[in-house]
């Protein structure tokens, strides 16, 4: 049983498949085409799948014998980009593009079904298949896990291609990779009055300026130094008139963190500072706090097994270690916290980075991304 020989086998409708979602390209909980493209390819295998609402799919191929069951995660949804590579197989659709690859993750997971339903005979155990919607917006792996996805799992990986890195290049990290992803928005509330006059008033600019520099104590004074913690103030927005002093500015912003410990305290932290700051000045604030993902915190047993599937199906050569940390959010985050995981990248070249119009990687990946797939589910069985 070649792992990486029946990857190649299988190249050609891969492509096909992988290109045909690129030009349909769908919106975060509006893959309704994109499920239903890969309903009809498990039809065709006869692997027993179930829909998640409102879009994406779960499906399962069971070994000769009853045992473990592991998971393998490919996310499905598009940006909102207009794309402008000038690929014969570009985006049909305005305003919308793969510009992050997961048409290739949805790709190489299918490649994944066929792999392993083809060799189905040879392994104890069972391997569930989550295509998941809405990754781009953080809502999709919270989907998956609320409708069941996880039930019954003893393990799930997960595999993100990455532009500009060299095609085929396997990389992972136990422990934390990619950051909890928090959006927040502040709203201080003053009392508006002639810009002469500013003692009676409460000025809403002025609050929501010291408010500004006393979040960065968040990272200087509040979290240890040695716990990566950035926080953000992207958007300020107050006044009305160049002579009237503001009752109301609305800050908003994100906070990317590494601990869980420092990611559950962060709400609390900065609701605190905001309506401290905000008293300062005779002002009040109004704080909305939204978790978008948690820290991806990789287990150093299933990123072991990880890396030994990928040493069997590539060049040694082209499988490390990274120690590198992400600043921006992944949602597979979310089965880390509810499982035993393990997330990996791979390289598939390109000149652009991963969200850009001019988006473009090597096809010739997905190979080494179908075996790394399924090898990574069959040494978790075999374990």
């Amino acid at each position: 049983m070649e792992i990486r020989a029946l990857a190649h086998e299988m190249m050609p409708e891969i492509i096909e498949f992988r290109r045909d979602l690129h030009r349909h390209p769908e919106a975060s909980l509006q893959e309704v085409r994109t499920t239903n493209r890969i309903a009809e390819e498990l039809d065709k295998l006869g692997v027993s799948y179930r829909r998640l609402e409102p879009t994406g799919i779960v499906a399962e191929v069971k070994g000769a014998k009853p045992g473990k069951t592991v998971a393998l995660r490919g996310d499905i949804d598009a940006l909102s980009i207009t794309e402008k590579t000038g690929l014969p197989f570009a985006s049909e659709c305005d305003g919308l593009m793969h510009a992050c690859g997961h048409d290739t993750h949805a790709a190489m997971l299918l490649g994944a079904v066929k792999l392993i339903n083809s060799i189905r005979d040879s392994f104890a155990g069972t391997v569930r298949f989550i295509f998941q919607p809405a990754e781009e917006i953080g809502e999709g792996a919270k989907l998956a896990i609320k409708q069941g996805a996880l039930e019954g799992v003893e393990g799930i990986f997960g595999m993100h291609i990455a532009a500009q890195e060299p095609v085929g290049l396997v990389s992972g990290k136990a422990g934390p990779s990619a950051a909890a992803t928090d959006q927040f928005k502040i709203t201080i509330k003053g009392k508006a009055c002639h810009g002469a006059m500013p003692n009676t008033g409460v000025d809403a600019v002025v609050a929501g300026s010291a408010l500004v520099m006393n979040l960065q104590t968040m990272v200087s004074r509040e979290f240890s130094p040695v716990d990566p913690l950035v926080v953000t103030v992207g958007s300020f927005h107050s006044g009305t008139r160049w002579n009237i002093v503001s009752g109301e500015a609305v800050l908003e912003g994100t906070i990317r963190s590494f601990s869980r410990e420092v990611h559950n305290a962060l709400p609390e932290t900065i609701t605190r500072i905001a309506q401290e700051t905000a008293a300062t000045f005779r002002a009040e604030a109004e704080v909305e706090y939204h978790c978008i993902t948690e820290v991806l915190i990789s287990d150093p047993e299933m990123t072991d097994l990880a890396f030994v599937a990928a040493n069997k199906v590539c060049d040694p050569a082209m499988v490390k270690r990274s120690e590198r940390l992400q600043m921006g959010g992944e949602d597979f985050a979310e089965y880390t916290a509810h499982a035993k995981a393990a997330f990996m990248t791979l390289g598939a070249g390109g000149e652009a980075p991963q969200h850009s119009d001019h988006f473009v990687i090597d096809e010739s990946a997905m190979e080494v991304g179908i075996a790394v797939y399924s090898q990574m589910a069959l040494e978790m069985l075999a374990k």
